[in-house]
Parts: C-alpha cells; sequence; structure tokens
C-alpha cells in the first residue's frame, strides 16, 4: 500500500499555506525532529481518501535549489480539482506559478494543467469530465 510522499521545503508555513489554501488538503500533524534538526507535516484531503503529503523542512540545509525542467529526478505531483480555471484564477492571484495553461491530451480527456508549489515543486491539477 503506498501511504505517502515526501517532498522538501524551505519555508515550513508558506507550503502548508500554499497546500491547504489552494488545494483544499488539512494538515493532519506537525512535528519536530531533534535528531535529523527538521520538522515534518503530513497533509491529506479533507475525505482522507488520498495518500498523504509529507512536506520535510531540514533546518541545516541552506541550499535549496530545483533542478531545470530537463534535469529534474521527480517530476510532479499530481492532485485532482473540481474546476482547473477556478482553482488557477485563484493561484493566480495569489501569485503562483503556471508552467502550463489548461490543455487536454485527448479531445476526451480530463482537463490538466502544470504549476509550481513556493519551492518550485511541479504540480498537476487534473479536472475530470
Amino acid at each position: 500500500m503506498f501511504v505517502h510522499a515526501s517532498i522538501r521545503t524551505s519555508n515550513m508555513d508558506r507550503s502548508i499555506d500554499f497546500y491547504c489554501r489552494f488545494l483544499g488538503l488539512k494538515l493532519l500533524n506537525r512535528r519536530e525532529i531533534p535528531r535529523n534538526n527538521a520538522e515534518i507535516a503530513f497533509l491529506q484531503d479533507p475525505e482522507t481518501k488520498g495518500c498523504t503529503l509529507e512536506l520535510t523542512f531540514y533546518r541545516n540545509q541552506k541550499k535549496f535549489v530545483q533542478a531545470d525542467y530537463e534535469d529534474r529526478v521527480f517530476d510532479h505531483l499530481a492532485f485532482q480539482v473540481k474546476d482547473v480555471n477556478k482553482t488557477l484564477s485563484a493561484m493566480r492571484k495569489g501569485k503562483v506559478t503556471i508552467t502550463d495553461e489548461p490543455f487536454r491530451l485527448s479531445p476526451s480527456g480530463a482537463l490538466i494543467a502544470f504549476v509550481e508549489d513556493p519551492d518550485g515543486t511541479l504540480i498537476e491539477l487534473i479536472e475530470n469530465k
């Protein structure tokens, strides 16, 4: 069973706000990990249907740079949203970077778009018909 995915953040409060405000996740718990001088937070959809997202903040990490698109090892996280255009509208107001405007992979396929979280992690937004 797939349990969670973890991504690093350079600012825990900012990342929690992004994922909760724009993608509807809820904070499940947040705690210190003294052994690693880190803090982690787990977020999940309100219906607890999907896996959890773990945000990890390492206090000793000084360099925080996403590789260029072609050089990334981790590609993206995907979130189902009710209305891609409405979500993007709110994100535009929040100054979120939109990397790909809405498009369909096929005429009858889902509407998708791509944005970046505050640390540059690529996020796919999916609106199913």
